[in-house]
């Protein structure tokens, strides 16, 4: 009974993951989750098929479909890091699919060397569930998109029960025959993630996953602002220019006690109004072009960029380097060395 119901829930998760995925190749879907998530629902359908009692592929087929599956937690991993604007650092992102090929070799091609090749598989892949996990709960108060907000609640928890869940599970049984109930939980869970994604692809939530085109609040024209949020945008603009940008450890909590409005209204203001979709790039914005006047100042060349980084509210000097090469696309150094060796050369 338990069997019939799983391979049910399967072929009905299959069908829909193919349904999506043809709808995410003709949808307007930013680039880099469209690969991510055409990633998981491709790796997604050779997990269904691959755990399952009932689907059998060809034997020949069997270690090239496994290779795709066991790459399920890989491609949630970064399309929950794209979903979330925050791109994992590109050594990760290269070497995490070496470790999983070689890996999946190991277990398949080179007998004398089992079981490391399985461990070594579960053992990265509960590692990417954990960090989505980090950057979902842990960087929730930065995201000012509320639909994205609910998502950072809820969507670890699907992971974390369906992936995290099952390869624990798998550690602690190791390769044993399929025990039905979990079998049937993993195949629900993957159905739930499937709809999850349908969802957002059907309407192309432009919020989430549609192309970034926002309008700043330069380019919004004032009569658009109600008068409630004309009067909020000016005590925001006011504490900005007083420098309060500067606090250390600054969240949108402390900013909106300091203003003295509930926290929904400025994050509202600051993201559907101002166009910024975290709070740490509003904070930017202002920090990085205070910093860039102070580097181009030729009587403060003997300041330590650590000494700036710290004056500007930044907790670390690689955090305030981070920060600065994502909005002028060099670092505080060499941008300090090219003003100056400008404005040398115009004098």
């Amino acid at each position: 009974m338990i069997e019939n119901l799983d391979t049910s829930v399967r072929l009905i998760a299959v069908g829909a993951s193919l349904l999506l995925l043809s709808l995410l190749l003709a949808g307007q879907v930013r680039g880099p989750i469209k690969i991510a998530l055409g990633g998981l629902l491709i790796s997604a359908v050779a997990y269904l098929v691959n755990s399952s009692t009932v689907i059998h592929p060809p034997r020949t087929l069997r270690p090239f479909v496994d290779l795709a599956a066991i790459f399920t937690p890989y491609w949630t991993w970064l399309f929950g890091r794209r979903l979330f604007e925050d791109e994992p650092p590109r050594s990760i992102l290269s070497l995490t699919p070496v470790v999983l090929v070689a890996s999946w070799f190991i277990a398949h091609f080179v007998s004398w060397t089992d079981p490391i090749g399985f461990y070594s598989i579960h053992v990265v892949s509960l590692a990417l569930i954990a960090d989505l996990l980090r950057v979902a709960l842990g960087e929730r108060a930065d995201d000012l998109v509320e639909k994205r907000r609910l998502i950072r609640l809820w969507l670890p928890v699907l992971v974390a029960a369906q992936a995290g869940g099952v390869l624990v599970f798998e550690l602690i049984a190791g390769r044993t025959a399929p025990f039905p109930p979990v079998q049937l939980i993993s195949s629900v869970l993957i159905l739930a993630l499937t709809l999850f994604a349908g969802l957002a692809l059907l309407r192309t939530d432009e919020e989430l996953l549609a192309e970034v085109g926002g309008v700043t609040a330069a380019e919004r024209p004032a009569s658009s602002f109600s008068a409630s949020e004309t009067v909020l945008k000016e005590k925001l603009e006011a504490a900005m220019s007083a420098g309060f940008y500067r606090t250390p450890g600054l969240a949108i909590t402390g900013l909106a006690d300091h203003l003295g409005v509930p926290e929904h209204r400025l994050r509202a203001l600051i993201n559907r109004r101002l166009g910024y979709r975290n709070f740490s790039a509003f904070l930017n914005h202002h920090r990085i072009a205070e910093a860039r006047a102070i580097l181009s100042a030729p009587e403060r060349v003997d300041l330590p960029v650590l000494t700036i980084a710290m004056d500007l509210g930044y907790n670390s000097l690689p955090t305030f380097n981070r920060a600065f090469r994502s909005e002028t696309g060099t670092t505080p150094t060499d941008y300090r060395r090219e003003r100056l060796s400008n404005s040398a050369e115009r004098n």
